[in-house]
């Protein structure tokens, strides 16, 4: 597994569907250079069970990202047609209708496996015939990307394991503090609480201070 964070982003252009159903040529993060904040994730498969609820999820807490000046992007190895069809369908149909942020479609599964959480992998055998060893679709990936195209956050989940928006708007709010303070964010932080500096003095001041709560 290839840790990405403090590496730029892998760059990619591919078809997308956007604002709901419309397909676009052309998508790249470039975009958002200079200008916003990402969180990329990726999941296994359009038309399936535990994807819906996340893409639900995320476009249920759009607005507390865009607050926070960052973009949400969804990809798959499902191509642009399939993303349409499933935003074509309710929520009671097992659809993603209403999600209205970008939808990548990684067809030739190049930016999954760029990403590195492409389950299964290609080989050829002594015959020079190709096969697919596993199912070639993503991991449950979710890359924080900050607005200088740089990785901040990374988190990668089996199949069945559902992930919590939640925790990406903390870690979100995690990566601004400390942008914006220069204090580092002890264990379990959220916004708010208070941060450290990163110093002995400021450890021990902050640990002083969860101990007398404690009492």
């Amino acid at each position: 597994m290839a840790v990405l964070v403090g590496k730029k982003a892998p760059h990619f252009i591919a078809k997308a569907v956007i604002n709901g159903g419309e397909i676009v040529d052309g998508f790249s993060l470039d975009q958002f250079i200079g200008k916003k904040y990402v969180v990329l994730f990726f999941y296994p498969k359009d038309f399936t069970f535990v994807c819906p609820t996340e893409l639900h999820a995320f476009q249920e807490s759009l607005e507390e990202f865009k607050k926070r000046d960052v973009e949400v992007i969804a990809c798959s190895t499902d191509t642009e047609q399939s993303h349409w069809g499933w935003l074509q369908m309710t929520a009671h149909q097992g659809g993603i209708k209403g999600v209205m942020y970008p939808i990548v479609a990684d067809t030739n599964k190049t930016i999954s496996a760029a990403y590195d959480v492409l389950a299964g992998e290609y080989f050829t055998d002594d015959e020079g015939t190709l096969h697919a060893d596993g199912e070639m679709v993503a991991y449950r990936g979710l890359f924080l990307i900050d607005k200088k195209g740089i990785v901040q956050h990374q988190l990668v989940n089996n199949m069945p394991l559902g992930r919590n928006v939640q925790e990406a708007l903390r870690v979100v709010d995690a990566l601004q503090f400390n942008e914006e303070n220069g204090e580092v964010c002890p264990a379990n932080w959220v916004a708010g609480a208070e941060g450290m500096k990163a110093t002995h003095e400021g450890i021990a001041g902050y640990l002083a201070s969860q101990v007398a709560e404690l009492n």
